[in-house]
């Protein structure tokens, strides 16, 4: 009985193991935008790069290295930021604070070095701080790296990055 036993929980934790490599093969099947679209944790991204008209963009061919605030790092903002940022009239503050979160090429964290500097799509530079064997962009902690997506990679980030003030 024990051995049919630790045979059935052997089964099921084998088909459980199966069914999770099938949801990351699923994932790995969408571009970057349905990525966090199907990440609850990322739902203000979502809406914010809509705002920004960027979806079109983030779903192109890529690949694109995004840096993707989580719904707290949003909240992290001043009172009133992010609604401010979402009005059409600071479109063009949204889109270079979006822009300011993504690096033109698919870089993986293996491919980071302390001190790093890479070049955003918005223009301004970003730089990498590995300690401790954690991994900072700029003053955010990447909490989750390397999620591939069809047009390129994310990492999620605590914090929102800010570039150097251009408007």
């Amino acid at each position: 009985m024990k051995k049919l036993s630790a045979l059935f929980l052997l089964v099921i934790f084998a088909s459980t193991f199966v069914f999770a490599n099938d949801d990351v093969k699923k994932k790995a099947d969408k571009d970057i935008v349905d990525t966090a679209v199907s990440t609850d944790f990322l739902s203000t991204l979502v809406a914010a790069v809509k705002a920004g008209d960027l979806v079109d963009v983030l779903k192109g061919d890529g690949p694109f290295t995004v840096f993707a605030p989580t719904n707290d790092a949003f909240a992290k903002l001043p009172a009133g930021t992010l609604e401010s940022l979402l009005k059409p009239e600071n479109k063009a503050q949204l889109v270079a604070i979006l822009k300011y979160h993504v690096v033109p090429g698919k870089v993986m964290s293996s491919d980071l070095s302390n001190g790093q500097k890479a070049k955003t799509v918005e223009g301004s530079e970003i730089t990498v701080k590995i300690m401790n064997g954690k991994v900072m962009i700029n003053d955010a902690n990447v909490s989750a790296a390397d999620i591939e997506a069809t047009n390129g990679v994310v990492h999620v980030i605590d914090s929102v990055i800010m570039p150097p003030k251009k408007w």
